[in-house]
Formats: structure tokens, sequence, C-alpha cells
């Protein structure tokens, strides 16, 4: 029997999807220029059991597998290989459970962040985890890529809240991962070894997620600059302040003017970078770290400073951020970066963008969740210009050197995908390197999980 035949009895009919044009919206994600191809088939699993089901009659075939959420992923991580079954999860999109006493919540991997945000929030409870995609972007895709966001300066990465999983491994066996409790330490941490392997390792079918008590009020700090350089060196000053704000958000004067063209925001900032940063600490001691990090802004080379007091403004500012990259996705295609370096060397890192920019002739704009040393400079070029597109390809690679060389990494939350993989073989160690294609061929020992991707 053929796989086709084989799925088709084996689930249920609207399951399989086959229409070219739809099987076409599954090619690739957001990563430009990453390289895909077409699938034989999508399937749109509803339980864990149907997951399962595929991933069984994959291995009979020997048919890669890739797995995708809502595909707004930055690295090429979902793209579909020639011939591959995509299973798209975004349909698994119940919230099980939100427990308010042991302050957990179990949901399906196609959740959307906000919507997971927003149901904890009914219960008094929050999720930290908080990429500017949240709007968009699946739960399962940011476990997948072990997500950041704009609060994971003070409150981490997805990794910090991951608690346990259900999972089909490389073997066609459905398990779970990890623990409900407060503390467990019962073998090797196999749960956080999924998150972050972008569906090498196995496909996350239900996760467990630690939640927090609601975020106390955030009082907000602006800082118009002249220069990027001058607003690197503010956060490098907040953080040698000893500050821990619990955002700290940079972005230029391309960004905000393409939010505001396309969304009629109404922003008239007239600076060329602004930094937005927050602190949410409750009381006196929270004004006093807004009005310290209003000083570090000031003493950086702000040529305007203030700690807000229009909580419309502040809140449209960083909504502003959200919408930054596609805002200037509508003006030709970015190259997303993802580099993340030593906060002291913030500064450096920015001038170095700037100059690589001049240096290839190219323009980049610049977002970044500053306050953790995680840049996302924006490479944009013409559409349908082959120079433009080279040279934006080498600017980018020399920007993963520079980070490398200042003791940085090539992602900081985006993931490896297909863009970053020679950028990961400069930065581990090839011992570390075949400790990592150990796992895989352990967890994954036919290699049908997302092959291609990451160090494969």
């Amino acid at each position: 029997m053929s796989l086709l035949d084989l799925l088709r009895t084996s689930l249920p009919a609207d399951r399989v999807v086959l229409d070219p044009d739809i099987v076409a919206t599954y090619h690739h994600d957001e990563a430009e220029w990453a390289p895909y191809g077409a699938p034989l088939v999508v399937v749109r699993p509803r339980t864990a059991d149907e997951v399962q089901t595929v991933v069984r009659a994959c291995l009979a075939h020997e048919t890669p597998v890739v797995t995708r959420g809502a595909g707004t992923g930055l690295s090429g991580g979902a793209n579909a290989t020639a011939g591959c079954v995509v299973i798209a999860l975004d349909g698994m999109n119940a919230i099980v459970e939100i427990d308010q006493l042991e302050r957990y919540a179990v949901v399906q991997p196609g959740v959307i962040n906000d919507d997971l945000r927003a149901a904890c929030a009914e219960h008094g409870l929050w999720y930290p985890p908080d990429p500017a995609s949240s709007p968009w972007s699946t739960i399962g895709g940011n476990v997948a890529t072990n997500a950041g966001g704009l609060c994971c300066v003070k409150y981490g990465v997805t990794r910090d809240y991951v608690l346990g999983m259900q999972v089909v491994t490389g073997t066609g066996d459905l398990v779970r991962l990890g623990h409900k409790t407060a503390k467990g330490v019962a073998g090797y941490d196999l749960a956080g070894l999924m998150v972050g392997s972008e569906g090498t390792l196995g496909i996350i079918t239900e996760i467990t997620v630690k939640l927090r008590p609601l975020q106390d009020p955030q009082r907000t700090v602006a800082g118009y600059f002249d220069s990027i350089v001058d607003a690197g060196r503010a956060v490098s000053a907040v953080a040698a302040a000893g500050l821990t704000p619990s955002a700290l958000e940079l972005i230029d004067r391309q960004c905000l003017v393409a939010v505001d063209a396309w969304k009629n925001m109404g922003l008239s900032v007239d600076a060329n970078v602004v930094l937005l940063g927050r602190v949410d600490t409750p009381g006196l001691i929270g004004d006093q770290e807004a009005e310290k990090m209003h000083a570090c802004f000031s003493e950086a080379g702000a040529t305007w400073a203030a700690v807000s007091t229009d909580a419309e403004e502040a809140d449209a500012l960083f909504a502003a951020r959200r919408l930054a990259y596609p805002a200037m996705e509508r003006l030709g295609p970015v190259l997303t970066e993802d580099v993340c370096v030593p906060k002291k060397h913030v500064p450096e890192m920015l001038s170095r963008i700037e100059q690589i920019g001049i240096e290839f002739g190219t323009t980049i704009a610049n977002i970044a969740h500053a306050g953790d040393g995680n840049l996302h400079p924006l490479l944009i070029t013409p559409r349908d210009d082959d120079e433009a597109r080279r040279r934006a390809q080498a600017a980018f690679a020399t920007i993963i050197d520079a980070a490398l060389e200042l003791g940085g990494t090539v992602t900081g939350e985006h993931g490896v995908g297909l863009l970053k993989k020679d950028g990961l073989v400069q930065e581990l160690d090839p011992v570390v390197l075949n400790m990592h294609r150990a796992v895989k061929a352990a967890l994954d020992p036919q290699g049908i999980l997302n092959p291609g991707k990451v160090f494969s």
C-alpha cells in the first residue's frame, strides 16, 4: 500500500490535504531565501494518536516528516523538503487545563501565544514568554525554537517555563516527558532537550507550562538617540547600573516610519533610534528604578528621555516594536538576523552592523531585545534584485562572524533551521557537534524528523 493510501485509510478524510493550492501555503516559513521543496502531502491531525499514526506510516515508507505550527519562523526550520509529509499542528489548538493552585497550563501545540496569555489572565496568572510574533505564533513553535521575547530579559525564555510534554518520537512511540510538580529531577531532562530542537528529535503534541502571578503594572522609559551606538551605550549602562528591566527594546526610525505608514498609528518620533525600557518592580523602588534608567539614557547621549506618563502612548510604541518586521516586509524582501552578544558588547556589535551595511551596500534597519543583547538587524533589498540579494546574504554571514568574534551566538531565539547551519558549525566545537548528532541518532534512528535542518 502506498503512503498516501495508508494515510487515507488510517485517518479521517479531512486530515489529509492534497489540494495543490492549499499545499503550496505549507511549503515554507517566513525565512527569506531559505530553500524548500514540494511535500507529498500535508496532514492536519487533531490528536496525538493521529500524529503517531502519521509518523509510523512515514517510518514504514522511509519518508521524511516536517512539522510546523503557524509558519511564522524566520530560519527555515519549518520548510518542506521534496516528497516529505508536512504535519501541520495548527489545528491542535485546545487549552486543555489551567491549574490555578499549581500554576501551570496544559496546551496543545497549536495554541496561539497571546490566546494562552489571555486565558491565563482570566485566572490571575501570566505566561511570560512573549515573542514579537505572539499574536500569531504557536506555543508548539515557540517551544521548538526556544523563543524569547520582549520580557525575557527579566523573566527568561520558553525553556524556563516548560515543565513537561507529550511527544511522538522518531521511533513512532508516544511518550510523556517531564512533570507537573514544582520540582522534578528524576532522570535526564528529556523535556528540556526537546525545547529548541526544531522538530528534529520528536513531534510535540502537548505541553505543560509553568505560570506566574499577573505582572505588576509597568513604568515605561523612552529615550531618543541620534546614533545607534549611543543607544547601545545606554543598554550597557542600564546593565552596569544593576537594573533588570522587564523590557528593554531598540527600534530605529526606519522601522517606526514603516509601521506608521502601514498602520497609521500617528507615531511622530524625531529620532534615529528609540530605546523603550520598562520596569515592573512595585512601589517606590520601581519609581527609583525608572528614574535610574532615565539617567542611564541621558548620560549615554539621549537627545530626549523621559519616564512616560502617557500609558496609551507607551503602549503604542511597544505595539510598533511588535509590528516592525511585518511592516518592513511590505517594503521588500527582508533577511532577518538573530544574533546575541554579551550586553557589554552591544555598542560594538551595533557599530559593526552599521559598518557592515555600508561595506556591502545593504540597507539594514534595526530592532532588538537590547536588554539581553539579542539583536535583530533587518537586511532589506529591492524586489527581484539578485545582486542586492547576494550582497545581503554576504552581509548576513559577516554579521554572524562579528557576533562570534565578540563571544556571542548565531541565534538567540529564532533557531538554526537552514539559515544558520554554517554559523552553528563555526560556533560549536566539533566534539560538541558530534554529541548533538549522537542524540539525534538515538532519538530518530531513521533520520526522518526534519532532515537537513540545524546540523544534519
